[in-house]
């Protein structure tokens, strides 16, 4: 397991999370769910934040949990959430290109939790925090 890329993974999305529940017009409007105008309709802003705040959860337990189990569930689970992501944004997002962004950058984020978690161990920086 390669501690340090998991915690890389965890430290950035929990702050990309904390941003967007701020202002969930930074992930709206790239998605597609913004309207004409370039505004976030209140009810977009409220489905995003829930959004958001995980993935500022699951980072948070990426960058904190302590090496080897914990941090294993942390990063399966982040995994879970942006394969998660990927596959329903693929097939909701309004627009292909905006769905294969979508995927792409999803897939992107889980696959790097995936290196972090088989990176074969070898040397003392990724035996521990």
């Amino acid at each position: 397991m390669h501690v340090r890329l998991l915690r890389t993974v965890g430290a950035t999305t929990a702050v990309y999370g904390l941003v967007v529940t701020a202002w969930p017009a930074l992930l709206a409007k790239p998605s597609g769910l913004a309207e004409a105008d370039g505004r976030v309709a209140p009810a977009t802003r409220t489905a995003l934040r829930p959004l958001a705040w995980r993935d500022t959860a699951g980072g948070l337990a990426l960058a904190l949990a302590p090496a080897g189990p914990a941090l294993r569930i942390a990063a399966c689970a982040r995994i879970a959430a942006d394969f998660g992501d990927a596959a329903l944004l693929g097939v909701t997002l309004p627009g292909r290109a905006r769905r294969r962004a979508a995927v792409a950058v999803s897939v992107g984020w889980g696959a790097l939790s995936v290196a972090g978690l088989l990176w074969p161990t070898a040397g003392r920086a990724d035996r521990g925090a």
